[in-house]
């Protein structure tokens, strides 16, 4: 009779369904190996999703699957198990874009290839604002008190969501003690500073001075040779310090300040102040302990972000009143 189907002596129900499962498994085999090796479409959304540790293949591809990034968890499991290889996926944070090929998609799985976030500590941010910076990142977790001044290197730290900021906070600090254990043998018989604490002081002044990478040693070699002459050092970043903790002040300092003898004013006291004012960077702890050799005794700004030098307070005088008429003609006084 038309229609019916015999193989063998089998019922033509069963072969139809063993060819409808061999045409299934076909289609199925090429749509995976379609969405293996896919390209996203360009502009196509990104969407984060958290694998949590200790997570199997299964949980992952159900978090996939529920975040949109993939279309079938149950597909990719089992293709994650026959084509690829069976190395553990790692936990984390993790950024797709919606219609990554599972290859890939896996293969980041497996290398831990998650998110980065970036904080940047500028050379010379006090520790105040290390503290807010790291408070501001809504990703990380857990609090943090106001570090050491002068414990923090400045560098650009890459940490993960999630992660606790005092974790983050102990690498920058352990990255300050590795560089200052690194850079204390480079001392030269030139430093002025007798100890490691010394050197963070001394630098974070240096740092706070000159933006100027390339009068680092010169501004050092100035405060090296008022200490070695029993000068006080009149620096105008430890008069600020006090009030504001490394902030800028904002405005002109005030007289009272100039005359506070707070542990920090080095217009009133001889030597280092009590502690640092700022993070030093790598550069500032180098000029430090290897300052340039020179007479200079006095600096003052020259109107283009760097200093003019002077060996004499009569030289320096002349400087001075050239950069207030720098000033006053450019409307600043």
């Amino acid at each position: 009779m038309a229609g019916k189907v015999k193989v063998a002596g089998l019922p033509g129900w069963m072969v139809w369904g063993a060819i409808l499962a061999l045409v299934s498994m076909v289609v199925l085999s090429v749509w995976t190996a379609t969405v293996w090796t896919r390209a996203p479409q360009p502009g196509a959304a990104t969407v984060e999703v958290d694998i949590p540790r200790g997570a199997s293949i299964g949980m992952a591809a159900d978090a996939l699957e529920a975040a949109g990034v993939i279309e079938s968890a149950e597909a990719f499991e089992i293709a994650a198990r026959l084509i690829g290889d069976e190395k553990p996926i790692q936990f984390g944070t993790y950024a797709f874009q919606r219609g990554e090929g599972w290859a890939k998609i896996l293969d980041r799985l497996q290398k831990g290839d998650v998110v980065i976030i970036k904080v940047t500590i500028p050379e010379g941010m006090p520790s105040i604002m290390v503290a807010e910076r790291l408070r501001a990142m809504k990703r990380l977790r857990g609090e943090i008190a106001v570090p050491a001044e002068g414990s923090v290197l400045p560098a650009t730290w890459e940490t993960k969501p999630g992660e606790q900021r005092s974790a983050v906070l102990k690498r920058m600090q352990d990255g300050m003690a590795q560089t200052l254990d690194e850079l204390w043998p480079m001392k030269t018989a030139a430093s002025a500073v007798n100890s490691k604490d010394e050197a963070i002081i001394l630098a974070s002044i240096v740092q706070k001075e000159t933006a100027k990478d390339s009068e680092y040693r010169r501004v050092a070699g100035v405060y090296t040779n008022r200490l070695k002459q029993g000068m006080k050092l009149d620096a105008d970043p430890t008069v600020i310090y006090p009030t504001t903790k490394g902030k800028p002040l904002g405005r002109r300092i005030r007289r009272s300040e100039l005359q506070a003898d707070n542990g920090y004013n080095t217009y009133v006291r001889k030597g280092l102040p009590q502690g640092p004012i700022a993070n030093p960077g790598r550069a500032a702890i180098e000029a430090v302990l290897d300052p340039e050799a020179h007479d200079f005794l006095y600096f003052v700004a020259d109107g283009t972000g760097g200093h003019v030098f002077a060996e004499t307070y009569a030289q320096h005088q002349a400087n001075v009143a050239n950069w207030y008429a720098q000033r006053r003609a450019r409307g600043e006084m």
